[in-house]
């Protein structure tokens, strides 16, 4: 049985080195980390280009492009963020979206004062031989019209503007798509619509399921990041609906949240997607669902796990980019590969290398067993056993330690058997940790978190049912549409998915798997993760149970 080194209880949303991590955030928010440059003369800018649809709504563009009668393939990008949203210079200094001072940069980030936020860089773009075009979506910055977040209408605009542009003088006939987040998300919905002039799409970080990684991750309301998102989106832009107000009507996931969902196997366009490990509260789950599930022969995974907009943005990205778009419009052959970088630490990348599908073919998944209180062992216990925590104030705690250097890169899943007590209902909340010489090992994480975990996970017990079409071993995916509420005292099997990672662990190191009723970091917006947060669990006890009768264990990939 492995040495036990971890507590049995823990808080692990307390961590040594908050108050060092809340002076570098106060740092950033003074002075982030963003270097604007000024944008070449020579760059023709058309502003305000009226776009019709197929009703008859009026979208408005920015079209930049090299001067010159060259017909060149169009860049696009198409969101509700506002295409006029551009840094500008104040005396000697630029003033730049406030986002980059709410959210931690923890390296620098370079573009040039015509790129909008989380989309591509015109200056860039167009040296290499692109038109860039920047939209506006429907009732969004200068279009018109109402607009209607995440829906098919959004995705038959961009059909439609996409073939509109196949047809300008300066366009080739060739449309490809570039962008971050909500110009990733657009990419997948309109590419599930097969427009003909559609060439290649990169969604560079983007949910695919806004009910599983948005709303309710595991069926557990988020509060935070949505709240936020929602209540910016109804200030500066006209919608059909406020995201919250759904959240609350629909809090299953139902007819609404599936017609928000696109057709991932009906997408056929060549595809480049950044699926990083660093954004496992937003994006990550669904950017690899999209490699994982699409119906393109011609795919490539890009991960890391880095700052979303650093990486975007630098050179290496930018050159796989390119690279993606001028392979495709020459006419390469298809192939489906991943670029998997595999980290020690936030700051240590120890391996990048090519592979060719995820999970990895020779992934040998390897059950650890909850063993004992504070026990995770490679063997199944001979022994019952069971520890309990109350839901707002303590998480359950197992490690083991690593016996020689060992990768696990892939998804994981946890699965738990629980018994409720003073409760009908929980949330669980599931970690797992590297710790080395006693100290827990920061990874970087969503929103800019820079203290995240390996991976994590949510679930709530009476929405544990799984979807047994889409689940697999190291894949839980629950149906989340009818709750089944379990009676106190009754001991109920729950299945964790956590996200995907790829990680080195060394000999001697620790693996800790965390469990617990409340969300796993501090609320505090300078010393973790923010704005993430998610909905307050019902107070009660849980327990966790083991042995012969309950086979309790934590999936890990280990790769040979």
């Amino acid at each position: 049985m492995a040495r036990n080194l971890a507590p049995a209880l823990d808080r692990p949303w307390i961590r040594p080195g908050a108050l060092r991590y809340a002076r570098d955030r106060i740092s950033g928010v003074v002075r982030p980390r963003i270097s604007i440059t000024e944008a070449p003369a020579s760059i023709v800018v058309e502003r305000d280009v009226e776009v019709p649809t197929r009703d008859g709504t009026l979208l408005r563009i920015n079209a930049f492009r090299m001067s010159g009668d060259i017909a060149r393939p169009v860049v696009l990008c198409i969101h509700p963020y506002g295409k006029d949203e551009l840094p500008r210079r104040k005396r000697k200094r630029w003033t730049f979206s406030r986002q980059y001072r709410m959210i931690r940069q923890p390296r620098q980030v370079q573009f040039s004062a015509l790129t909008g936020w989380e989309a591509p860089d015109p200056a860039y773009w167009t040296a290499q031989g692109f038109v860039v075009v920047n939209a506006d979506a429907r009732g969004c910055g200068r279009s018109d019209g109402t607009g209607n977040l995440l829906s098919h209408q959004e995705a038959e605009d961009t059909y439609d503007l996409v073939q509109w542009l196949a047809d300008q003088p300066w366009s080739d006939g060739n449309v490809v798509m570039l962008g971050v987040s909500y110009l990733a998300i657009s990419q997948f919905a309109v590419a599930a619509l097969r427009p003909p002039a559609l060439r290649a799409i990169c969604p560079w970080e983007g949910f695919t399921d806004a009910y599983r990684d948005l709303t309710f991750p595991g069926g557990i309301r988020e509060t935070g990041f949505t709240t936020l998102w929602s209540r910016n989106l109804a200030r500066s832009t006209r919608q059909s609906y406020v995201l919250t107000e759904v959240q609350a009507k629909h809090p299953l996931r139902d007819d609404f949240w599936r017609a928000l969902t696109p057709d991932l196997s009906a997408i056929e366009v060549p595809m480049l997607v950044c699926g990083s490990f660093s954004d496992n509260n937003l994006h990550s789950r669904g950017s690899v669902r999209a490699f994982t599930h699409t119906g393109s022969t011609h795919a490539r995974l890009y991960t890391h796990r880095g700052g979303k907009w650093a990486v975007f943005y630098s050179a290496e990205a930018r050159a796989e980019q390119l690279k993606f778009f001028r392979d495709v419009l020459d006419g390469a052959p298809v192939s489906r590969s991943v670029r998997l970088e595999v980290r020690e630490d936030r700051d240590t990348i120890v391996s990048v290398r090519e592979e060719r599908e995820w999970p990895l073919a020779r992934t040998l998944w390897r059950p650890m067993y909850l063993a004992g209180a504070g026990v995770l062992a490679a063997e199944p216990p001979q022994h019952a056993g069971s520890i309990t925590f109350e839901t707002h104030s303590r998480a359950a705690v197992f490690s083991w330690t690593v016996p020689e250097d060992v990768e696990l890169s892939g998804p994981m899943a946890a699965k738990l058997w629980v018994q409720l007590d003073g409760c009908d209902d929980a949330n669980l909340f599931v970690g797992v940790e590297k710790w080395s010489d006693g100290r827990h090992v920061d990874f970087e994480g969503s929103y800019g978190y820079g203290r995240d975990r390996v991976t994590a996970g949510w679930q709530r017990v009476s929405l544990r049912t799984l979807d047994p079409k889409l689940s697999q071993p190291w894949e839980p995916v629950p149906a989340c549409d009818r709750p089944a509420p379990v009676p106190p005292g009754e001991v109920t099997e729950v299945e964790v998915a956590l996200g995907p990672s790829a990680t080195l662990f060394r000999a001697g190191e620790q693996l800790r798997l965390v469990v617990a009723g409340r969300w796993l970091s501090p609320r505090n917006p300078l010393t973790g993760q923010f704005p993430a947060s998610y909905a307050d669990p019902p107070r009660g006890l849980v327990t966790l149970r083991w042995g012969p009768r309950y086979n309790a264990h934590l999936l890990i990939p280990v790769i040979p």
